[in-house]
């Protein structure tokens, strides 16, 4: 379940994002560590993700939190970059993979869990596109529960 304040710090942190060449991959603040810890993953927008990125973004939005009073309590801001995930969630990783072996886990009423492999072709608004060994595979985004590379180690 989201914290209740990930959409005001949402609504910090996105221009700061951008005004600095970055997106917003995710915002976590896990409140069972003490003090708790705001994540907030940045990518860049044009370049690798930099240490020097990473520490504008936290300065400009640590500030930002404090000026506004957002968060009451103690707590540790945390501002990274997520690497590579092996979870493909944005439109960027979705053409970013293309071409790459991925596992895509899906649930329909009939069947609570379906896994299908094969090189990812890309996704519309509607569906996921998959090739099985030459045999073109479109999977409904309605039923996907995740998309993920696969591990060929």
């Amino acid at each position: 379940m989201t914290h209740p304040l990930i959409p005001q710090i949402m609504e910090l942190a996105i221009p700061i994002a951008r005004e600095l060449g970055l997106e917003i991959v995710e915002i976590v603040f896990q409140t069972n560590k003490h003090p708790p810890v705001l994540r907030v993953d940045i990518r860049n927008r044009e370049n690798d993700t930099s240490l020097d990125d990473c520490a504008h973004m936290s300065l400009a939005l640590g500030e930002k939190l404090e000026e506004r009073e957002t968060i009451a309590t103690a707590y540790v801001l945390e501002v990274s970059s997520p690497g590579v995930s092996k979870e493909l969630i944005s439109d960027r990783d979705f053409i970013s993979f293309k071409g790459f072996s991925v596992i895509a886990i899906a649930s329909t009423p009939e069947q609570p869990r379906i896994e299908w492999r094969g090189r990812l072709q890309g996704r519309d608004a509607d569906k996921v596109y998959l090739n099985q060994k030459g045999k073109a595979i479109a999977i409904p985004r309605s039923s996907i529960i995740k998309v993920e590379l696969e591990d060929n180690s």
